[in-house]
C-alpha cells in the first residue's frame, strides 16, 4: 500500500510539474500575443537582450541557450548569446556584460560564474538594464532583479536523502567532487551541504564547502557512521570530474558514496571508479536528458532534475514584458528567488523521499 502510495504521489508530482510548465507557457503566449501583435503592426521595436551563460558546451546551457533563441522570437527580442570558454571564466562573463551594455540592450539574462562578476552586474543596472540570473542565484540575491532558479539546497537534499536510505545504516565513505576550489558559487555550497543535511550530517557555514566534521554519524535512513574522504573540484566537467576522483580514491580506495556537483562530473568519476575496478553509489543534479539516461543505465544511482527551458522562458518573457512597460515579476513566497521546480530522478525508489523513474524524468528533461 505504502509503494502504491508513494507511485501515485510521483505520477502527480510529475503531472504537477507538466503542468506548471504549460501554466508558465500559456501565460506567456498571451504577453507575446500582445507584444508580438503590436510590433508586427510597427507600434513596438524589437528588445535587445542578452543571454550570458556560464560555456557553450555544457548540455545544461546548450539546452538554455536553444530554448532562449526559440522564446526570443516569439517575444520579438533580439537575442545576443555569449559565454564564457568555460566554467569558472568571470572575465568572459564580464566582456559579454559590457559589451551588452554598449549594445544599448534593454537586459541581460546570466548564470553567473561566481561573485567575481558582481560589480560588472551591478554597473549593468545602474545603467539602466535590467538584470535576472538563471540556475545560480548570485550571492547575495540582491546584486540582480530577480533569480529564475532550482531550489539548489532541496536538490542538494533530495539526493542525501535517498542516499541516506540506499547506505541503509551501513558506513558512508563519502567522495564530494564540487565545482570549484576557489571561487564561491552558491549552487556549489548549496548543493553540496544540501547533500549532507539530507543524509543528516551537520553542517558548520552553510555558504562554505568542507569545514564540516570529517567524521561522525550520518542520521539519515537508519543512520550510521560516516567519513568524508575529500572535496575535490571537478569544474562541472567530465574531465575534471575524473582526475577529482582520481585524487580521492588515492586518499582512500574505500569509497563507497559519490556527490557529485552536476552529470558530467559524475560520468566522470564513473569512469576513474571502473579504472580502479571500484564501485560507488554516485548521485548528482541536473536531470539532463543524457543524466536521466545514465540513471537508467547505472551510472548514476539518483538524480536532483532541473529545468533549464523553463528558466530560459520565463526570464526572457519577464524582459520583454519589462521593455514594455509591464509589470516586474515577483520571487516565490519565502525564498529570494523564483522556483522552477526540482524532482529526484531514480529507478530504485525509496520510503519517504519523492521521485519519479528514468522513463518519467526522459520524457521532461530539460524542461521540454
Amino acid at each position: 500500500m505504502r509503494h502504491s502510495t508513494l507511485h501515485n504521489r510521483s505520477v502527480r508530482r510529475t503531472l504537477a510539474i507538466a503542468l506548471a510548465g504549460s501554466t508558465a507557457l500559456a501565460l506567456g503566449a498571451c504577453n507575446r500575443s500582445s507584444s508580438s501583435d503590436t510590433a508586427g503592426s510597427g507600434g513596438k521595436a524589437a528588445v535587445g537582450v542578452s543571454l550570458i551563460t556560464k560555456d557553450s558546451t555544457n548540455p545544461f546551457f546548450v539546452a538554455m541557450q536553444k530554448g532562449a533563441k526559440a522564446d526570443a522570437a516569439k517575444n520579438n527580442v533580439k537575442l545576443t548569446v555569449a559565454s564564457g570558454k568555460q566554467e569558472g571564466d568571470d572575465q568572459g562573463q564580464i566582456t559579454a556584460i559590457e559589451n551588452s551594455v554598449a549594445r544599448g540592450d534593454k537586459g541581460i539574462l546570466i548564470t553567473p560564474m561566481s561573485t567575481g562578476v558582481n560589480a560588472a552586474i551591478e554597473k549593468a543596472r545602474k545603467a539602466g538594464l535590467f538584470v535576472i540570473a538563471l540556475d545560480t542565484p548570485p550571492d547575495p540575491a540582491s546584486t540582480v532583479d530577480i533569480t529564475f532558479a532550482t531550489n539548489n539546497r532541496n536538490a542538494g537534499k533530495l539526493d542525501g536523502q535517498w542516499a541516506a536510505m540506499q547506505m541503509d545504516g551501513k558506513p558512508a565513505v563519502i567522495a564530494l567532487l564540487d565545482l570549484f576550489n576557489d571561487k564561491i558559487v552558491s549552487v556549489d555550497y548549496n548543493r553540496d551541504q544540501g547533500f549532507l543535511e539530507g543524509m543528516g550530517i551537520p553542517v558548520n557555514d552553510p555558504k562554505k564547502n568542507g569545514d564540516e566534521a570529517k567524521t561522525g554519524k550520518y542520521t539519515g535512513g537508519k543512520g550510521g557512521d560516516y567519513t568524508i574522504v575529500c572535496n575535490e573540484a571537478g569544474q562541472g566537467a567530465e574531465d575534471g570530474g575524473r582526475s577529482a576522483m582520481e585524487k580521492c580514491l588515492a586518499k582512500n580506495p574505500n569509497i563507497n558514496l559519490v556527490y557529485t556537483i552536476n552529470e558530467p562530473t559524475a560520468v566522470g568519476a564513473d569512469k576513474a571508479l571502473k579504472a580502479a575496478g571500484k564501485t560507488a553509489l554516485i548521485v548528482s543534479v541536473d536531470g539532463g536528458c543524457a543524466g536521466v539516461g545514465s540513471v537508467k543505465s547505472g551510472v548514476i544511482g539518483a538524480t536532483a532534475q532541473q529545468y533549464p527551458l523553463k528558466m530560459a522562458t520565463l526570464g526572457m518573457e519577464a524582459i520583454a514584458k519589462i521593455a514594455r512597460g509591464g509589470e516586474k515579476p515577483k520571487t516565490t513566497p519565502g525564498l529570494d528567488f523564483f522556483d522552477t521546480g526540482v524532482a529526484l530522478v531514480t529507478d530504485k525508489k525509496v520510503t519517504g523521499v519523492d521521485s519519479i523513474t528514468s522513463d518519467e524524468g526522459s520524457k521532461i528533461c530539460w524542461g521540454n
